[in-house]
């Protein structure tokens, strides 16, 4: 370096470690960018993990709903034929009887 003063060689020196200062308060800003976008991907990560969870046992549930309302809804249809049932006799004696409505209420009904 013969040909470069000290003042030159001082002031090129000065100017990398401006340059690495840069460069290195950059690398840490992306890095705390990347940790903390890490951080939030984790977050919800965690979030669909607890859903899935939720999820997962309430389909687990469903097949007991379905076996109980199915039970549930047979009873009702065997309940509903019988007041079809009682419902057309009613009819059937209403129609042939000439006292009704009284034989019925008055409970002089055949």
């Amino acid at each position: 370096m013969e040909g470069l003063s000290a003042s030159t060689i001082q002031t090129v020196w000065w100017g990398s470690i401006g340059v690495f200062a840069v460069v290195v308060l950059a690398v840490g800003v992306l890095l705390a960018l990347i940790r903390a976008t890490a951080r939030q991907i984790l977050g919800g990560a965690a979030a669909i993990w607890t859903q899935g969870k939720l999820v997962a046992n309430n389909t687990i549930q469903i097949p007991l709903l379905l076996t109980g309302t199915l039970r549930e809804v047979r009873k009702i249809n065997r309940v509903a034929g019988q007041i079809a049932g009682a419902t057309a006799s009613i009819q059937r004696h209403a129609e042939s009887c000439p006292g009704c409505p009284h034989c019925l209420l008055g409970g002089g009904g055949r």
